[in-house]
């Protein structure tokens, strides 16, 4: 290698093309590492000089080869190298003679692949072509047209966009300006183009996809013109090459975080494509990439549904009945998109009624009868409680689910203690009881439940799930009680009575009031007085049971914090609520009523602002 860098370095002193071609290709053909510890930058930007197009394109790819080290991709970092490599770079020839076009070509992919070795995670490079206003020389690359399956264009092809890439990666700086640069419209030409035989493409289109993708990772909330991501799903329906199809599903799945990109999508019949594309090849999907590939596919459909416009617009079309014909899949990510699509297209009233006077509830349940246990897959779990949660909100649909065994079917479930399925459990039970006084009253009589609810509302680091069990428990209290009118002149308060002999029960909701949620501290504050007035009614023993509880879970200290820290924003119906649990206590034993005083809860309340405008009016 001595010789041949000493012969170079010769050559380039008496400007011989000749002497100097061979020894190009000799180091061009070696290992790239051999060259590491020349020097030979200012020798090859002395010969890209030379009025030769031949040594210009055996320069280009000598500097291609030996950028590919760090070392000498730093020496090459320099403005006069990248300088004369752009003043080369043309859009190739469109010339009569062949040679000429082909020479033309054959420098432009050269350069390419010496420009894009040099860019390769290499910023300073990035940032000379940005000040020398060089992208756009590269970017103009893009409009040759590009109609043939030569080898030599599909290299040209290939480099052009690695070149692009490599450059993209850089700052955010670079990706705003080749926006403004229109980059974006040139892809978006070339993409347009393909759509008449997207197989026949194929090379085209797996180097012009990547430039969208790192734009949309540099630049956030961009989003495409609608003429663009309908030519993304057209070539997504079109297409047959699975790194095509993941390229267009993962752009689709970023463009589809904006409302209106859902609509459009969804207008476009994109998740019916999806939906026959699956169906068509879901006996294939038995290697891990193709499971990858459906996954994105199935996230796209769920996606796209998550919009308000674009799911009302769904629920009409046949993608329903789609989706509905999925609970029936043996393959578990059909059959889970199956259940969170039908989650995400009950989310209204009118939608939830239909869908369980069609039965589709009781699908769900027996799914979820099959799937309950701790060895059942989570995603399953998570998703089928998401709906039936959704499901069971209107309160024409609560006596049917009931019916149906949602209850006995997700009790099981409270061995499970992943909390993103518990958190999902606990917010169905709740949803279920409002209303529904029986059932709530039978969950405070279930000892393992309460003292579950207890467990997690205590010690859950998941503050999802430590929420959940509070509410849960004030809704059970809540609904459970019925005030005596002369239809009902009994209550059965077994259930109330239960849950205050529960350890721990009691401080749990005393432990609610310092709720950082004005909406649980309510709920808490309801719960707590509910259970004050039952058991002051009952005996004296009991009555003094519950104060004893009160005063050890510190319901003084907790109603201190809730009006010193949250005073000022309280609504008219907590405070209204807090004075009527205050005046409660004021009724009970004398210990807690001495307890109240040691905490200052009568001159605390007095400085709640919306009180104090209650009484001055």
């Amino acid at each position: 290698m001595d010789e041949i860098i000493a012969g170079l370095k010769n050559a380039t002193l008496e400007k011989s093309s000749e002497r100097a071609l061979p020894l190009l290709k000799q180091i061009s053909d070696s290992e790239s590492n051999l060259c590491d510890k020349y020097d030979i930058k200012n020798d090859l930007l002395e010969l890209l000089q030379l009025d030769n197009v031949g040594v210009q394109i055996q320069v280009a790819r000598c500097i291609a080869e030996v950028a590919k080290t760090d070392n000498q991709r730093t020496k090459f970092s320099k403005e006069d190298v990248i300088r004369r490599l752009t003043e080369l770079l043309q859009v190739p020839a469109s010339a009569k003679e062949n040679t000429a076009k082909d020479a033309s070509l054959e420098l432009a992919t050269q350069i390419c692949r010496a420009l894009g070795n040099i860019c390769y995670a290499n910023d300073d490079a990035r940032n000379i072509i940005k000040e020398l206003g060089a992208d756009k020389h590269i970017f103009a690359l893009l409009d040759y047209d590009v109609d043939t399956d030569d080898e030599d264009r599909d290299q040209f092809v290939r480099v052009r966009c690695g070149l692009i890439s490599n450059y993209l990666l850089g700052s955010d700086e670079i990706a705003e300006r080749a926006v403004e640069l229109k980059l974006i419209d040139k892809l978006e030409k070339i993409l347009t183009r393909c759509l008449a035989n997207v197989d026949q493409h194929e090379e085209l289109l797996l180097s012009i996809l990547p430039p969208l993708s790192i734009l949309t990772e540099q630049i956030s909330d961009l989003y495409f013109a609608p003429s663009l991501n309908r030519t993304i799903a057209k070539i997504l329906a079109k297409c047959t090459n699975p790194d095509i199809a993941e390229s267009c599903l993962a752009l689709l799945h970023y463009e589809a975080q904006n409302d209106d990109v859902k609509l459009l999508l969804a207008e476009e019949g994109l998740c019916e494509t999806i939906y026959q594309l699956l169906e068509k090849y879901k006996t294939f999907a038995n290697t891990d990439e193709a499971r990858v590939l459906m996954k994105l596919a199935c996230d796209l459909i769920v996606l796209i549904l998550t919009g308000d416009k674009s799911m009302h617009y769904l629920y009409s079309t046949p993608l329903l009945k789609c989706m509905e014909d999925w609970l029936d899949s043996y393959d578990v990510e059909l059959l889970t998109t199956g259940v969170l699509a039908l989650g995400n297209f009950a989310r209204t009233d009118s939608h939830c009624i239909h869908m369980v006077e069609k039965k589709i509830m009781h699908k769900l349940l027996s799914i979820l009868a099959k799937n309950n246990g701790t060895e059942h897959q989570m995603t399953l779990q998570h998703a089928l409680l998401s709906t039936l949660k959704n499901l069971v909100i209107p309160k024409p649909n609560k006596a049917a689910v009931i019916e149906a065994g949602l209850v006995e079917i997700i009790l099981p479930m409270l061995e499970i203690h992943q909390a993103p399925v518990v958190f999902k459990l606990l917010g169905t039970l709740r949803m279920t009881v409002d209303g529904q006084e029986k059932l709530a009253s039978e969950l405070l009589q279930n000892e393992k439940l309460v003292k579950q609810l207890v467990h997690w509302s205590q010690t859950s680091e998941f503050t999802g799930v430590l929420g959940e069990s509070l509410r849960l428990m004030a809704w059970l209290i809540k609904h459970a009680y019925r005030q005596k009118d002369a239809e009902h002149p009994t209550l059965d308060d077994t259930g109330l009575r239960k849950f205050v002999a529960t350890e721990g029960a009691v401080a749990s909701m005393v432990g609610m009031l310092a709720s950082t949620h004005l909406v649980m501290q309510n709920e808490a504050l309801i719960a707590l007085s509910i259970l004050t007035t039952i058991f002051h009614n009952k005996t004296a023993s009991e009555g003094n049971t519950l104060d004893e509880l009160l005063v050890k879970a510190g319901v003084g200290a907790k109603l201190a914090e809730q009006i010193t820290l949250n005073g000022e924003s309280m609504t008219k119906e907590l405070v209204e609520n807090l004075q009527t649990f205050v005046k409660q206590l004021h009724a009970s034993s004398d210990a807690l009523v001495a307890h109240l005083r040691e905490h200052n809860i009568d001159e605390l309340l007095k400085t709640i602002p919306s009180l104090v405008e209650y009484c001055t009016l």
